[in-house]
C-alpha cells in the first residue's frame, strides 16, 4: 500500500529505508512529536499509518493542552476537556490506542518558554520531562514538526526534539533512566514549507515522501472529522489537502534532519595546504 520515496536520489523503496535508514521493523519504535493534538494527524497521518502497517510501535507525544482552540467564547471553559476526548477518538480511529498517547499539557502559544531544564521563574521545563519520558519509551526514531514559520509552538517543539532528542542516549543524568540513542530524525510539515537552508541547493525542499492510495487520504480526513471543535480552525488546512492528490494517489512530504552534525576536518586540509604554499 505504501511506497517510500527518496526525492533527492530519485529512488523508490518498498520499505521505510529512505525515511529511516537501517530500518528494522521488529525493533523500531517511532515517537511523533505533535505540538497540538491535531498536528500529527494533519502532517504525519500517512506516516503513522505506514509505521503501524510495518509492525513498528508508534508513540504520540502531544505538547499543548489546546486551550486557545475555541471558536466561540462560551466554549472557553470546556475546550481542553473536549479536545482531549476528540483526540482519543481521532487517533483510535487511525489505529493508535489511548495508551500510545502522551500529553504534556503546556499552554498554547507558550512552548518556547518551557525549553530548558530549570526555568527562570522557578520550576522545571521540558528537558526535565522529555528526557525521562523518552528514556522510558526508548524510541529508535523521532518525527518532529516543521519549525520554520508555521507556529510559535511548532518551532518550540521542533527545537525540543532537535536538542533534547539526541541527549536521550547520552551518558548524563543517569538517575533519569538509560536508553539507546535515537537512530534518526525526520521532519513533517503541518501546513508550511520546509526551511530553505536545510534543503541546500535542492529546488524542492522536501527530500522524502510517502506515496499512498487516495483511500489513505480519505481515512485521515475521516479521523480529522473527530476534531469537531476545530472544524473552523483547520478548515483551510483540510481544503488545501486536495493538493496532495493526483490520479488516485496521495502524497505526504518530509525533510530529513541530522540534529547533531559533526564537523569533518578532512575537507579543510587541502585548502589549508594550498594557503601555506
Amino acid at each position: 500500500m505504501f511506497r517510500y520515496l527518496d526525492l533527492s536520489a530519485g529512488q523508490e523503496f518498498k520499505s521505510p529505508e529512505p525515511l529511516f535508514p537501517g530500518w528494522s521493523p521488529e525493533k523500531e519504535r517511532v515517537a511523533v512529536f505533535s505540538p497540538h493534538d491535531d498536528d500529527a494527524l494533519l502532517g504525519a497521518g500517512y506516516l503513522i499509518l505506514a509505521m503501524l502497517a510495518e509492525g513498528a510501535a508508534v508513540d504520540l507525544i502531544i505538547f499543548c493542552d489546546g486551550r486557545a482552540g475555541y471558536s466561540r467564547p462560551e466554549a472557553r471553559e470546556s475546550i481542553i476537556v473536549r479536545r482531549g476526548q476528540e483526540t482519543r477518538k481521532a487517533y483510535q480511529r487511525l489505529g493508535l490506542p489511548p495508551e500510545a498517547i502522551q500529553r504534556l499539557d503546556l499552554p498554547d502559544f507558550s512552548v518556547p518558554h518551557y525549553l530548558g531544564w530549570k526555568l527562570p521563574g522557578g520550576g522545571e521545563g521540558l528537558f526535565a520531562r522529555l528526557i525521562p519520558l523518552l528514556r522510558r519509551l526508548r524510541p529508535t526514531r523521532l518525527c518532529l514538526p516543521n519549525g520554520w514559520r508555521e507556529h510559535l509552538d511548532h518551532t518550540g517543539v521542533y527545537q525540543a526534539g532537535v536538542f533534547f532528542g539526541p541527549q536521550v542516549g547520552d551518558a548524563i543524568l543517569a538517575d533519569w533512566g538509560r536508553a539507546p540513542a535515537v537512530r534518526s530524525v525526520l521532519v513533517y510539515s503541518v501546513w508550511g514549507d520546509f526551511p530553505p537552508a536545510a534543503a541546500g541547493s535542492r529546488e524542492l525542499r522536501a527530500d522524502r515522501a510517502i506515496l499512498a492510495p487516495a483511500e489513505v487520504e480519505e481515512r485521515v480526513r475521516q479521523c480529522l472529522q473527530e476534531f469537531a471543535s476545530q472544524a473552523e480552525v483547520i478548515a483551510p488546512l483540510v481544503q488545501a489537502r486536495s493538493l496532495r492528490l493526483d490520479q488516485g494517489r496521495a502524497l505526504e512530504l518530509y525533510q530529513t534532519l541530522d540534529p547533531r552534525p559533526a564537523l569533518d576536518y578532512r575537507p579543510y586540509w587541502p585548502r589549508v595546504r594550498a594557503l601555506l604554499k
